[in-house]
């Protein structure tokens, strides 16, 4: 799906945004802008939309995006249910490559940074000890000032230029920026998707919500994002599914009909097809990866 356009809000008299959000829930607008962003969870869990990979995010997650690589994170169910309620938390830093100017950028000591701002454009989830040392120094940033704050942003560039503690979220991605009308279309039927996923969706269904006839909305929709409808769908379920394996409270089969997957069958075989492994072996990875940390 096309994302919008996000102007991201910067105070008066500074160069970046350092800013620590304690909210209902995370905007869920699939959006863009030209800054690079370092999104930490310190709060929240649910699922994640970066470029064209669909994953799960909970707390302590840390995430460096690339300039212009649409976005989003859309909180589980029970987090939003209760007004009034804060339930997520993050510490997000947005700044453009060229914060310090052009000629920062050609300096012979900086050449580490182009190399990362490269590796960002895929989406960088940042692992280990360089985690550990970001996440301490975004937490002095945010009340840090004046030229603290500058010095710490080169710390934070610094860890990320060197680091190999970080695996990718997508595959390389471009876009074509569209209008709001677009925009609009197509993040509601990304919203009908997250809220109805555990029910029968027909194409029909989401046809309508886009004011398409059934072909159109399939000639459209495998445009704006480089797969079917079904196949997001069907991302979107065992992104559900992934998470409820990882809460090991209930039998596979459960969560497969929880998750909207009427067939058994069908189940492994869509499970296998997104993921490369059987849930049982999804499970058990996980599991001995969580022994081990």
């Amino acid at each position: 799906m096309k994302p919008l356009f996000h102007k991201v809000p910067r105070p008066i008299q500074t160069s970046f945004s350092i800013r620590h959000d304690v909210e209902p829930s995370f905007d869920t607008t699939w959006h863009y802008h030209p800054e690079l962003e370092l999104h930490f969870v310190l709060k929240g869990e649910g699922i994640r939309f970066i470029g064209d990979k669909i994953g799960n995010f909970s707390a302590g997650e840390m995430i460096l995006l690339g300039e212009n690589m649409p976005h989003t994170w859309y909180c589980k169910e029970e987090q939003t249910q209760k007004k009034g309620h804060k339930h997520v938390e993050a510490i997000v830093l947005q700044f453009l490559p060229n914060c310090m100017g052009d000629d920062f950028l050609l300096l012979p000591e900086a050449h580490l940074l182009l190399k990362l701002y490269d590796k960002a454009k895929r989406g960088m989830i940042i692992q280990g000890e360089t985690k550990k040392k970001l996440s301490g120094l975004l937490w002095q940033m945010v009340s840090a000032e004046r030229l603290e704050k500058v010095v710490m942003l080169l710390s934070i560039l610094n860890l990320l230029s060197e680091t190999e503690e970080y695996a990718f979220v997508s595959n390389s991605y471009s876009f074509h920026p569209a209008g709001r009308q677009e925009t609009e279309r197509l993040n509601a039927v990304y919203n009908h998707t997250l809220v109805n996923f555990r029910n029968v969706i027909t194409l029909e269904e989401v046809a309508a919500i886009s004011n398409l006839t059934v072909t159109s909305f399939c000639r459209y929709f495998k445009l704006m994002t480089r797969k079917t409808y079904y196949d997001f769908l069907t991302e979107v379920r065992v992104s559900h599914v992934c998470r409820l394996l990882i809460e090991d409270k209930l039998s596979i089969p459960h969560i497969s009909n929880q998750c909207g997957f009427i067939n058994i069958s069908n189940f492994y075989r869509q499970f296998k097809k997104v993921t490369g492994l059987t849930p049982v072996a999804y499970k058990r990875k996980y599991l001995q990866v969580k022994t081990f940390a």
